[in-house]
């Protein structure tokens, strides 16, 4: 099955699958690394796994969340996209090395027990994300949701394997955590650039076109502020708390944000499907299933809250530890602002299969001024709860405006949302533009014909005199 048609409720119910399987590795291995080498290691394992992330894709210009656009929209069969795509991967994770090489001096604040030349080393890291988060935006927008499934849980469990092989080698502490996201990077790279091998990426390709990389990189950087701000306010919290309260609060407060994050996934999971989808069908099919889709989607979170709740209770002192209890709050505080998350995933799926990233990036920015503002009034006195109730009042007022700029797109009509049709109004505006406005430069017809009249170019014929007989037009 192929097209919007393989974009449904099986796929939806796979992808859930596929992300449960990542957050569990995720949870697995943060439990090893907080039992073995406790809350201040486990706060730089978390920031590890998020900064090489976002060098890769912000110097690439989000280029992962292009690809899957343009190979889902209407441009999905030019022979020139798919090399274009493989170079800007290429170009993107290179530059995104060296930018993490040069920033390494800066980072050892955020990694106290991390060694300088770790840290160097970490640089492949940057490479092997952004390479591996490509590969799986391809699949996603070429259908091959199976390709994707299969990368989504690679990128998370083949840390457990390499970080056991580090412990086994008698590494302990940063050190192994840093071996385990090195070998756990390599083999997801591997994973992903060889499933789009095997299923024809490769085949029929064009030569690489300058103006279409321009027209990628334009979309994705608009789409990729967006996601810059998303994750501004998933993990600035992170960071302020990282900088005021220490590694040991750090790590005790992402243990709270990783298990509020299991309410992300049936967001995540319809998004992910629901992007390439709005992409392939157009703007009027979309703005319908949107209408469709908002309410269920929102009904559907909110209902997972109190289960969520009980269970934050329960077991996150229980699995993680005494020390760890200090997390329950925090966590209780983030599932309220994530109560919202279906509507958000909805409206953000849509904004970007109608080619409007630019909305959602005002969308998430508005959430970015809340947390900004309330980290830092609320984090230096409340530490990790501060933190809590400035990202979930984030979560709150970005799924409002989201939801705000959605309605207006469906109620201003497909035309206006349809960026090829704005682009074919914008080439008739300069036509008639070039038209009435034509400079002495370009002469106009008129002109043209006035200076072969009779009287030469002081005295033009009329206009309606005609060509002369016995003039520059011989009968």
């Amino acid at each position: 099955m192929t097209g919007s048609a393989a974009l449904g409720r099986r796929s939806m119910a796979g992808n859930l699958v596929a992300q449960a399987c990542a957050v569990g590795g995720v949870f697995v291995a943060s439990l090893l690394v907080a039992r073995l080498s406790g809350p201040e290691v486990l706060g730089e394992y978390a920031l590890l796994r998020v900064m090489p992330w976002l060098t890769g894709v912000v110097v690439s210009c989000g280029l992962p969340l292009a690809s899957a656009y343009f190979l889902a929209g209407g441009r999905r069969d030019d022979p020139r996209l798919r090399p274009t795509l493989t170079l800007l991967a290429g170009a993107g994770s290179a530059a995104g090395a060296l930018l993490w090489l040069a920033a390494v001096p800066l980072l050892g604040g955020w990694f106290p027990t991390v060694p300088r030349w770790q840290l160097a080393l970490l640089a492949v890291t940057v490479v092997t994300q952004l390479l591996t988060v490509w590969g799986k935006a391809c699949c996603q927008g070429r259908t091959d949701m199976r390709g994707a499934n299969l990368v989504i849980v690679a990128e998370e469990l083949l840390f457990l394997p390499a970080y056991g092989v580090a412990l086994g080698s008698g590494l302990r502490g940063s050190d192994a955590v840093v071996a385990g996201l090195l070998g756990g990077g390599v083999a997801a790279t591997l994973t992903s650039p060889g499933r789009l091998a095997g299923t024809g990426f490769g085949r029929g390709w064009g030569r690489p076109s300058a103006p279409l990389a321009a027209e990628v990189l334009r979309y994705g950087a608009r789409g990729q502020l967006g996601n810059v701000l998303l994750l501004v306010n998933l993990r600035l919290d992170f960071l302020v708390v990282g900088a005021i309260s220490g590694p040991a609060v750090l790590g005790v407060y992402a243990v709270a944000s990783k298990f509020a994050e299991l309410m992300r996934l049936p967001a995540v999971a319809m998004h992910y499907v629901l992007y390439p989808r709005f992409a392939r069908d157009g703007p009027r099919a979309a703005g319908e299933e949107v209408r469709r889709l908002l309410p269920r989607a929102l009904a559907l979170t909110v209902a997972l809250v109190p289960p969520l709740v009980g269970a934050s209770v329960l077991l996150l002192p229980l699995l993680y530890g005494e020390a760890f209890r200090g997390a329950v709050v925090p966590a209780c505080i983030l599932l309220v602002g994530l109560a919202v998350e279906g509507a958000a995933a909805v409206s953000t799926a849509y904004l970007f299969g109608v080619g409007r990233p630019g909305l959602n990036s005002l969308g998430m920015g508005a959430g970015v001024a809340v947390t900004v503002v309330l980290d830092l009034l609320l984090i230096p006195r409340f530490g990790a709860v501060g933190a809590a109730v400035a990202s979930s009042a984030a979560y709150l007022v970005t799924t409002v405006v989201l939801v705000a700029l959605t309605r207006v797109v469906v109620l201003r009509g497909p035309t206006d949302a349809d960026p090829d049709t704005r682009a074919r109004r914008r080439r008739h505006a300069l036509r008639i533009r070039s038209v009435l406005f034509r400079g002495p430069a370009r002469p106009g017809r008129l002109r043209r014909r006035r200076a072969r009249g009779p009287g030469g170019a002081d005295r033009p014929a009329g206009l309606a005199s005609g060509p002369p007989r016995g003039g520059d037009h011989p009968a």
